[in-house]
């Protein structure tokens, strides 16, 4: 059964009912005296995350209480699809969650989980029953971040960049989308040098994939991902634990390709453009020396001061790709900076753009979707920090301040002025289990930015 149902006649569904202390004596009256005692000698209070079943004269489940606080209600029942019996379920209306999509959501991202290599059958989640137009309007999203979730959660092994590549080229067949793809040293023929320079060490091809949809008269769409399928920093190398989890360094490409899901799902009126320049970043004896200088699609040189400074690289052509395409707006998500995580922790994506009125728009979505993003700014004066004696800049400098910043400084060299540009630095995922959250790949902004980009595009 699916963890997300629409109503019908004839399904037997158990009321779940959210409350909280203060809610607490109002829902009790309601209930038989039986109940009552049972809520007593069960000791259930209604804190945050405390579950009570209760039962009919015959023994039969017939009410769920989920405690919660009402002020949270994305998250209010994260934990419970996996928590209760299987069976279909319904929010009661006498619940005190003020957001009943936000509820659902949750629910249902809770009941997530990754099982490609577990063995053994999987205990059943339990359901949610909802009208079918919540359904309908739910559905694309949660399948989405189900694919974001899936995607970084796969090892490199089997996700890597010939892995990447065929699921933008399924996602292109399921839409009626055209693709193109540039493998290996056809990168260099056609002007892509920094993608070819950062994954040329490695036995799996770099390439460029490409995948255009929609109309030509409508406004076009560029959305971009990093999808370096696993960093190992080069000869630059990183420690052993800050590689342990560097199979999620596609976790751009994978929010690129599934908001490009959404957009086409949704026949935005858009041409949309999607671009994800796949690597590895691997060390041989060809691998990409500290202190080499690249000169770059746009024509700028750029001195490689530290091989793990790789996203930026690749990123870089592909955005000079873009922007001699003139498009309306270009969009691109990385895992690119560690200083990001310092700064904001792993749930606050880190917001820049060259727009102001455009990054405010994008912040107003992400609040009316409880998805959160947070901006920081292009301050200009760090460029000196990229500074080089011997390119036009370098990749990254020897300064350890404002290196999310100057990630993004970089990247702006690369997008025209005249072209509106947003750039998301994105962890991708969840360190340990949280109640919606299970450990792992997450979704981080897509929410906000498909209703940032269903508003820009009615």
């Amino acid at each position: 059964m699916s963890v997300l149902i629409a109503a019908r006649r004839g399904l037997r569904v158990v009321p779940l009912e959210t409350v909280d202390a203060a809610a607490l004596p109002a829902c009790r009256r309601r209930l038989s005296a039986a109940q009552r005692r049972w809520l007593d000698a069960s000791g259930f209070d209604a804190r945050s995350g405390a579950v009570a079943l209760l039962a009919d004269a015959r023994g039969g489940l017939i009410r769920v209480l989920a405690g919660v606080a009402r002020e949270d209600s994305l998250w209010a029942l994260g934990g419970l699809a996996r928590q209760l019996p299987a069976g279909a379920y319904a929010l009661a209306p006498e619940g005190v969650l003020a957001d009943a999509r936000l509820a659902v959501l949750g629910f249902v991202l809770g009941a997530y989980r990754y099982t490609r290599y577990h063995g053994g059958p999987e205990r059943a989640p339990a359901s949610l029953v909802v009208a079918q137009p919540l359904l309908d309007e739910l559905a694309p999203l949660l399948e989405a971040a189900a694919r974001v979730r899936d995607l970084v959660n796969t090892p490199t092994e089997d996700l890597g960049p010939e892995q990447l590549a065929a699921e933008v080229r399924a996602l292109g067949k399921q839409h009626g989308a055209r693709l193109r793809e540039w493998v290996g040293e056809d990168l260099l023929k056609h002007n892509f040098p920094t993608i070819h320079a950062v994954g040329r060490a490695s036995h799996r091809a770099p390439r460029l994939v490409e995948l255009r949809w929609g109309k030509d008269r409508h406004p076009h769409l560029v959305l971009l991902g990093k999808g370096v399928c696993f960093d190992s920093g080069g000869l630059d190398l990183k420690p052993a634990d800050g590689m342990r989890w560097m199979k999620k360094d596609m976790g751009g490409a994978a929010h690129a390709l599934a908001l490009a899901e959404l957009v086409m799902r949704a026949r935005l009126p858009v041409r949309l453009t999607l671009l994800i320049p796949a690597v590895e970043n691997a060390v041989s004896g060809n691998a990409l020396r500290p202190g080499e200088v690249i000169r770059t699609r746009a024509g700028h040189t750029v001195e490689i001061d530290n091989t793990d400074a790789e996203g930026r690289l690749i990123l870089c052509d592909a955005l000079a790709y873009a922007g001699e395409q003139q498009p309306d707006l270009i969009i691109d998500f990385a895992t690119l900076t560690g200083a990001a995580r310092v700064a904001l922790g792993p749930d606050l994506p880190a917001l820049f753009g060259n727009r102001d009125a455009l990054r405010e728009a994008v912040l107003a979505a992400s609040r009316n979707e409880h998805d959160p993003l947070w901006p920081l700014p292009l301050w200009r004066p760090y460029r000196r920090m990229l500074d080089s004696y011997l390119a036009d800049f370098a990749n990254s400098g020897p300064s350890r301040h404002a290196g999310a910043i100057t990630a993004a400084l970089y990247l702006e060299r690369f997008v025209p002025e005249a072209t509106p540009w947003l750039h998301v630095d994105v962890y991708a995922w969840n360190d340990a289990d949280r109640p919606g959250r299970p450990r792992g790949g997450e979704a981080q902004g897509l929410r906000a930015f498909f209703s940032f980009l269903r508003e820009r595009y009615r």
